[in-house]
């Protein structure tokens, strides 16, 4: 070990006064140890809060998009997390203790019944005799069913429930495993952006325009029907919830759109461009090349046309409320 003064320089700007060691600073300004003592203060930051949906394989590309972004399948993660969470909402507390029979104000044991005889349509006679034995089919049912059919399951459960808390969870899930939907309005969609999500929320789920709400939940509907989608009906049904939106607004039930939009530019200040490239829009859907004429024979209408007229009109839709 050296004799010599270690050669760090102190916070007071003096050279400290302690005895080196061989790397030629005290045992307080070892470089190493300042190295490792200002890394434990940092871990914190070093880590997350909770750990990421992607993994590194995934974040390097080392893994097909088909197994990262889950659109016509699902892995067993986002399955056995889909069902943890029926388990601790529901089942587990149910199948295991007497007095735990309600969730969300409704009975687990109607709902099981519910399930067994509409859903599956299996005679009540088959249906399991204690509590235990009806969950453990349920799960055994959940992990071996179709990735289609895990969303059928849930969308009855959850419409029959209507918890809000189960939704949350149920969406939670969905967006930190990156599956392809998410449950919004009484349906699952394959509409993933949070915002447009809240954007459509914030419309469907508004009690003081019940007919622009109907429309709407009509267009996600059909825009989300996996076996039998209808882009030009979503369509039509996206635009009729402006036009609806409109007329209430003006309180004439048989204007048309370019007539109602007319009346809230001058009443409610709608800005005559923004007027104007809503028109074009509606346009594009009323005229002889229009969704309502030639267009019902076109059979290249997709998916990305029916969102775009959905967003495009809750966007709208929402900025129209705004003005009132």
């Amino acid at each position: 070990m050296s004799s010599a003064n270690c050669k760090a320089i102190t916070k007071s700007g003096e050279k400290c006064k302690l005895k080196a060691n061989s790397s030629g600073y005290c045992h307080i300004h070892e470089p190493e140890k300042i190295a490792e003592s200002e890394a434990k203060q940092h871990l914190p930051e070093m880590f997350a809060d909770e750990v990421s949906a992607k993994t590194f394989s995934q974040r390097r590309g080392l893994k097909p998009i088909s197994e990262i972004i889950q659109i016509d399948s699902m892995n067993d993660d986002l399955r056995n997390s889909l069902w943890n969470v029926l388990s601790e909402k529901l089942f587990l507390a149910y199948s295991k203790y007497v007095s735990f029979t309600i969730y969300s104000g409704k009975s687990i044991e109607f709902f099981i019944k519910y399930m067994w005889k509409n859903y599956f349509k299996f005679p009540l006679d088959n249906l399991p005799d204690s509590r235990s034995l009806s969950v453990r089919w349920l799960f055994k049912y959940f992990q071996n069913c179709q990735w289609n059919e895990v969303y059928e399951f849930l969308e009855i459960t959850i419409n029959y429930f209507k918890s809000p808390e189960l939704v949350e969870d149920i969406n939670s899930v969905l967006e930190r495993e990156l599956a392809g939907y998410r449950f919004v309005a009484g349906t699952f969609t394959d509409i993933t952006n949070e915002q447009e999500i809240e954007m459509l929320e914030q419309a469907v789920d508004d009690q003081n325009f019940p007919a622009v709400s109907s429309h709407l939940k009509r267009s996600l509907a059909l825009m989300s029907n996996k076996e039998n989608p209808d882009y030009r009906n979503s369509i039509k049904e996206s635009i009729s919830a402006v036009e609806s939106l409109a007329k209430d607004i003006t309180g004439k039930p048989k204007a048309t759109l370019g007539e109602a939009l007319k009346v809230l530019e001058v009443s409610n200040k709608l800005h005559p461009a923004l007027k104007n490239s809503f028109l074009n829009l509606y346009g594009y859907t009323s005229d002889e090349g229009g969704i309502r004429h030639a267009m019902l024979t076109e059979p290249d209408l997709t998916t990305a046309d029916a969102k775009y007229f959905l967003l495009s009109c809750t966007s709208f839709i929402n900025y129209l409320k705004s003005k009132i």
